[in-house]
């Protein structure tokens, strides 16, 4: 080869890596990456101020529990708890019956996503029936009536569904309020996993209407409140609707390693989350985002996309040869690498600018 071949191939190699767009500053992998809102960093400096007594008797927690009252508009039974998984584990401790099984989609996060936390701290099985699109049916929960009275099999006490589900999808209020009588029928109980329950609510219309229709209003009993994954630093609530079903809480909450001994700075941070709608404006921009990620990238020849997003997530097949480049360049999750699918998140702090930077990516490295 001449010199001149190999100075014109290194010329080449410089231009084409010079046309690679910067990655964006805010990436698309999930929305538990993302910054904590400065208003609930302000909240938490001020609950860092001075001493306060442990485990929840404080005045930031009893603000906190006044906020989900009237979040609710009724007096629930709130328990703060570290992570989602934890306010998940909390949450069927308490509701499961002796020999009792917990009914949920083959998609849900217990399922899949808790290293088998549920199973392995409970002692109780979960019955996963499959879904479609991420949501399960009534039909399916009363199938699985055949259990009942048997004493060989586990006895399905606690039905746990996600709102919005694991798939980005949502079940309307009435899809709620048929499972919720199908399970209650049976004698059971319903959990509802609300990692995103604000995505959902924002969807849903993003009122407190909204909110009590697919949870009070369609007859669910308990709810995993998320936090980290809409503006908080960590932490989460476990909200009894009916405080009966909350008795046992406290002590299960200490037993299964969710009480912080500061609960104070778990619950400054809801007081302000919920303070001037800020969980919904959270949420509501994290949808819109993904919403605009999604029709930026409707018109590239090799993505393949679904239906439009309800939520803050979209799921894209794209060229297998070429989903490590782009992931290497900026990061993100598979979601079935069977079918070379792939998870983009929005978040409460994406810019346009990241979307448009991690378009310009797409097309650089997808097509």
């Amino acid at each position: 080869m001449s010199h001149n071949q190999v100075v014109n191939r290194q010329t080449l190699s410089m231009s084409s890596s010079s046309l690679v767009p910067p990655s964006p500053e805010r990436r698309f992998a999930s929305d538990n990456n993302a910054a904590v809102h400065p208003l609930i960093l302000e909240s938490l400096e001020r609950a860092n101020r001075g001493h306060a007594v442990a485990y929840g008797d404080d005045p930031w927690t009893a603000e906190a529990e006044n906020a989900f009252n009237d979040l609710f508009g009724q007096q629930v039974s709130t328990f703060m708890v570290w992570n989602g998984t934890g306010a998940n584990v909390l949450a069927l401790a308490t509701l499961l019956s002796p020999a009792g099984a917990v009914v949920c989609s083959d998609a849900a996060h217990i399922n899949v996503d808790e290293t088998g936390a549920p199973e392995k701290i409970l002692g109780a099985k979960l019955i996963d029936v499959p879904a479609t699109n991420g949501k399960i049916t009534p039909e399916q929960v009363l199938n699985q009536q055949h259990f009942l009275g048997v004493v060989h099999h586990v006895q399905p006490s606690v039905l746990s569904i996600t709102q919005s589900t694991e798939w980005g999808t949502l079940y309307s209020p009435n899809e709620i309020g048929a499972l919720c009588d199908a399970a209650h029928s049976m004698g059971m109980k319903v959990h509802l996993d609300g990692a995103r329950i604000a995505n959902a609510t924002a969807a849903l219309g993003g009122t407190q209407k909204a909110l009590k229709s697919f949870t009070v209003d369609a007859g669910v009993d308990v709810i995993s409140f998320g936090g980290a994954k809409n503006g908080m630093m960590y932490g989460e609530a476990v909200i009894y609707l009916d405080p009966e079903l909350a008795r046992s809480a406290p002590f299960v909450r200490k037993q299964v390693t969710q009480l912080p001994s500061k609960v104070r700075f778990i619950s400054a941070q809801f007081s302000a989350l919920l303070s001037d709608d800020l969980w919904i404006k959270n949420a509501h921009h994290a949808n819109t985002m993904a919403t605009h990620l999604y029709e930026k990238t409707r018109g590239l020849t090799d993505v393949q996309l679904g239906t439009a997003p309800e939520v803050n997530s979209i799921f894209p097949v794209l060229p297998p040869d070429r989903i490590e480049q782009l992931r290497e360049w900026s990061f993100f999750y598979d979601w079935d690498s069977h079918n070379h699918q792939v998870r983009w998140m929005t978040a409460w702090d994406t810019q346009i600018g990241d979307i448009d930077q991690f378009v310009a990516g797409v097309s650089h490295f997808v097509g």
